[in-house]
Parts: C-alpha cells; structure tokens; sequence
C-alpha cells in the first residue's frame, strides 16, 4: 500500500507537480525508509500524529497504518487537495482515521480532533526549526517527536552545550524537549535527490521545562541575544539586552554565570537564570514557572 518510485512518479506526473526548492520539496521514494521512521518514532495504536509537508503521502500512509489518527499540515494547493483520495485509495479502511490541514504550519495554532500526542514529519528543509519550535510551543500535548532534516540541522539541534555548533536551535529545543540525533538518511531515498544528507532527530518532551520566574519569550530573548554576537564574551554580547555592559553583568553574576563566558558553553537552564535577572523583568502573580502564551522562534 505505501508509494515506492514508480507509484510516486506516476502520482507527481497525474498531479502536474514538479518538487520546488521554494518549498524545500523533496519526496521520499523508498517505503523501508518511511517505515524506518515509524518505526523509529516508537509510536503505538493510541498515539495521534501530527505531520508536516505530508506531500504526495509517502510517510502519511505508513504513519496511518500503525497511529489511531494522522493529521496533515500542507500548504501546497495541489498537493493538499490530492492526498486525501490517495489515501481512500490505497489505505481505505484507515481513511476515517486522517485529516487534512490546508495551510502554513507556521500559521496553525488549532487542529481538528484529538489533540497530537507526537509530531512525525519530514519537514521542508527551508522552515525545518521555525515549524518545529512552533508547533512544540503551540501544541504541548505533543509529547515525542521525530522529525528528518538536513543533516546540519539536525546536528544543531542535538548539541549539547559546548559543541561548535550548538547555537538558538540548540537552545531553544532544550527548553521543550531532550533532544538527540537518531540516524541518518542517504539522498537516494528522495526524489529529486537533495544535494545534502538528511538526519532524523528525536525530541522527546520534558515534564517541566527550565525552573523560572521569567517567561519562555523572555529566556528565548537572551538566547537569541547571546547567539547574536556568538565570539563575544556574554558581559559585550548582552549589553545590548541589558542596556549596559555592567548591566549584563549584573546580571550574569547573579545568576552564577561568568561574566566571560560565552552563550556556546551555557545550558539552557543557565539562560533562564540570567534572563530572571535582566533588566525591568516583573513576574506576573501567580504565573507558574516557565509559562508563557508568546513564542519566539
């Protein structure tokens, strides 16, 4: 019942779709590959998916024959308006079990039925973090995650702190989620192949996030101001945030950091720290530690 090459090609050409880079469109062809993902994903027969750039439906199909429901996310009109009759025709008794959102991920803040308890999805290479930290942000009834992404990127997000190249996505991640690499895609499995390697990368929820006064917009400001000048000290990289150089490194001191110490080598519980000790921060009362309604990607 899942698509191999010739089924995808046939169903492009009917289709009149051609992949665009604009969309980070790269269909993946090879049925051992998406059931890897399943597979890897460690889903069960209660599990609601979530699933982003579901395309021609190569992944949705093997998602629907072991998740109780798979809700799409597409963005492409063609496609969006396709996939439903692929999967009536080639998984008819699991059709009752998929929906179909015709939109931006980035713009998706409900979705119908039961709320996703794991999102799986080979995001657009071009949105890979943005939709990934919007959606955990939007949706925290997601519990694990297993997304395919450029080979770097998923690099950037499983680093841990003092990597070369942990930065904002690293970050940023961790406030949600425990996140590591889990394995490697080769470029032969899409169509067209992509001129980089692709890594799969497990995110798997926290119970709580970082313990805090400050909010996750205030925590992810300092991440991204401390990235924003990523070979300078903390004390020269945050004085913009703070509105001084001694500013920031109040801060810092307070919250135990060294002031020369740099944004690569901090957990993101130490950047919750220093942002509860930044300038004119008020916690709302009774506002639990960590909540927040506002994201920054």
């Amino acid at each position: 019942m899942l698509l191999g090459p010739a089924e995808v090609r046939e169903l492009a050409e009917a289709l009149g779709v051609r992949p665009t880079k604009q969309r980070g469109q790269n269909f993946v062809i090879d049925p051992n590959t998406v059931r890897r993902i399943v597979r890897t994903a460690e889903l069960g027969g209660d599990d609601v998916v979530v699933e982003v750039g579901p395309g021609l439906g190569s992944l949705t199909l093997a998602l629907l024959e072991t998740a109780a429901h798979v809700t799409a996310i597409e963005v492409d009109d063609v496609l969006a308006a396709s996939l439903p009759a692929t999967v009536r025709a080639r998984l008819p008794e699991r059709a009752g079990r998929f929906s179909l959102v015709h939109e931006d991920a980035l713009r998706v803040t409900e979705l119908p039925g039961p709320q996703p308890t794991a999102l799986v999805a080979n995001l657009p290479y071009n949105v890979a973090v943005p939709v990934l930290l919007h959606l955990l942000a939007t949706f925290p009834s997601i519990e694990r995650t297993l997304v395919m992404v450029q080979s770097e990127v998923a690099d950037r997000l499983a680093a841990p702190p003092g990597s070369k190249v942990y930065g904002v996505p690293s970050a940023k991640a961790a406030w949600y989620c425990e996140v590591k690499r889990a394995g490697a895609i080769g470029r032969n499995v899409f169509w067209p192949a992509p001129n980089v390697d692709s890594g799969l990368v497990s995110l798997v929820r926290r119970a709580h996030p970082p313990r805090t006064r400050a909010s996750r917009t205030e925590v992810f400001a300092v991440v991204d101001a401390a990235f924003a000048q990523r070979r300078k000290t903390l004390r020269a990289a945050l004085s913009g945030w703070a509105g001084s150089g001694a500013a920031a490194e109040q801060a810092l001191r307070a919250a135990g950091v060294s002031p020369q110490a740099r944004g690569e080598s901090l957990t993101i519980a130490e950047f919750a720290a220093i942002a509860e000790h930044g300038p004119r921060r008020e916690a709302a009362p009774g506002r639990r530690d960590g909540d927040d309604e506002e994201h920054t990607a």
